[in-house]
């Protein structure tokens, strides 16, 4: 058997905020993590740093819960990995489950990662790749590489599609300066 190919880094989920076509939304989510260390919880995953990192103390599957308070649409979520930094703390086997709570989740995806070192983008798409609408996501780290027991992972983001304009199709605002006008309230 041949050696795997390395997973790929996917683009900077901010240039895809910049082209205005999604939107995050982890900020209207409630986190919960299976375990974690002392100073190593939800804030490191949210806090847009990738020097800092939620570990994982327990035995695996480490989850990741993200809860909704109403139902909503979910395009991608975005996970950054550092094997060069992290070892065999990174995940090598992940899946992603959705559903209106924790008795009912469905995996929807399940990912093989090899040495990722970047973002790694997460399409979460039904089956006419439509993004779906859930209350709940929940990321379950299933392997490590190395064998591994704990887990790192250094940020996670949750973006949603960005409506087009209840009064007709306008150009999509690209720059900083403009974001702020592109909405009529």
């Amino acid at each position: 058997m041949g050696t795997a190919t390395k997973t790929p880094p996917g683009a900077d989920p901010k240039q895809l905020e910049r082209t205005g076509t999604v939107r995050e939304i982890g900020s209207q989510a409630v986190w919960s993590l299976s375990s974690c260390k002392p100073g190593f919880g939800v804030d490191q995953l949210r806090d847009d740093n990738l020097e800092t990192y939620w570990q994982s103390d327990g035995s695996q599957p480490h989850l990741v819960n993200i809860q909704f308070r109403r139902k909503t649409t979910v395009k991608m979520l975005c996970i950054y990995a550092d094997y060069k930094s992290d070892e065999s703390y990174t995940p090598s086997r992940i899946s992603v489950r959705v559903g209106n709570n924790f008795h009912n989740l469905q995996e929807i995806r399940q990912l093989e990662m090899v040495e990722p070192s970047g973002w790694i983008h997460i399409p979460l798409l039904d089956l006419v790749n439509n993004p779906i609408r859930t209350f709940m996501i929940q990321i379950a780290v299933l392997a490590n590489h190395q064998n591994g027991r704990d887990t790192h992972m250094r940020q996670i983001k949750v973006y949603t599609p960005v409506e087009e304009s209840s009064i007709g199709k306008y150009p999509r605002c690209t720059t900083v300066d403009f974001m702020m006008y592109r909405t009529i309230r």
